[in-house]
């Protein structure tokens, strides 16, 4: 009985929340081991179902790049990197939109809708959804570390997106999964960082909340512990102090981007913790690192 009773009173410490938050956009970026372990997999699409039932409006976009990475290597294709950013000759963008498009989106499509949701894959070129252009470092040329100058090849960067796409999904009840590839003005396709593709979305969305999910706790201090939150001026310190890790950077980057764009709040949290975005959202305590303006 005990343990029913408990089981209440965490459906009563939701409830502020689930009153809060009901109408509202989420964007969540669905990346790391969330995307690989198969319990963390099913558990996600629950939790993205059960936020859909409770009456919020949950966006997904996805990365790939390990799945990428494994792929590439099959093929006898080695990956190459640029100030984290793959190298996309035309060969490797095929392999880009097959592994995102063909793979990765359909099965978290299918995963959603095996829990009861209603799910519908996307990337930017369906609907105008994103329409990006070829990425410039600060409009020059990215430095590989040999110190020539290195054309990244199909490596896009976000110029516009079109959220009545997303919005009619909502209203239809459905539930967005987006790839990150991104539509040039003649119809090619860019390879997008996810990352910042999430930060963009939730920008133009005006979303309640970012999510980010990713492998570590959070974003830590130098000491190692862990900072329950953060305000933007004292992450661009971090940023610019160095002492926030290299992988982190596109997330904090995508957390400033929303924010400054209209978000509310913004969450780096432990995608391998189960339920971690539940957890986050409808609990007194949460998890993870917020960072709010």
């Amino acid at each position: 009985m005990e343990t029913r009773i408990e089981r209440a009173r965490a459906l009563l410490e939701a409830l502020p929340y689930l009153q809060r938050f009901a109408g509202k956009t989420f964007v969540i970026k669905y990346g790391g081991a969330a995307m690989v372990e198969e319990s963390l997999k099913r558990e996600f699409a629950r939790d993205i179902v059960l936020l859909k039932y409770t009456g919020l409006h949950p966006v997904v976009v996805h990365g790939g790049g390990p799945q990428i990475g494994e792929h590439l290597k099959r093929l006898g294709l080695k990956p190459k990197f640029v100030s984290g950013l793959r190298i996309t000759d035309s060969e490797t963008l095929s392999v880009v939109e097959m592994v995102l498009r063909g793979k990765i989106n359909p099965e978290i499509v299918g995963l959603i809708s095996a829990a009861g949701g209603k799910a519908v894959g996307l990337c930017g070129k369906d609907g105008n959804l994103i329409r990006a252009r070829k990425l410039k470092a600060g409009g020059k040329p990215l430095v590989s570390q040999s110190g020539g100058e290195t054309d990244l090849g199909w490596v896009g960067e976000v110029e516009e997106i079109n959220p009545g796409v997303i919005r009619t999904l909502h209203e239809g009840g459905n539930i967005p999964v987006v790839a990150p590839i991104g539509a040039g003005k003649d119809g090619e396709s860019y390879n997008l960082n996810a990352d910042h593709l999430a930060g963009n979305l939730a920008a133009v969305l005006k979303a309640e909340k970012l999510i980010m999910l990713t492998d570590v706790e959070g974003i830590k201090n130098r000491q190692g512990k862990l900072m329950s939150s953060l305000s933007t001026r004292r992450l661009k310190q971090a940023i610019s102090q160095g002492w926030v890790s290299e992988g982190m950077i596109p997330k904090t980057q995508a957390c400033l981007t929303a924010l400054g764009g209209g978000a509310g709040k913004t969450h780096i949290i432990d995608g391998r913790v189960p339920h971690a975005i539940l957890l986050e959202l409808f609990t007194d305590i949460g998890i993870g690192t917020e960072v709010v303006k």
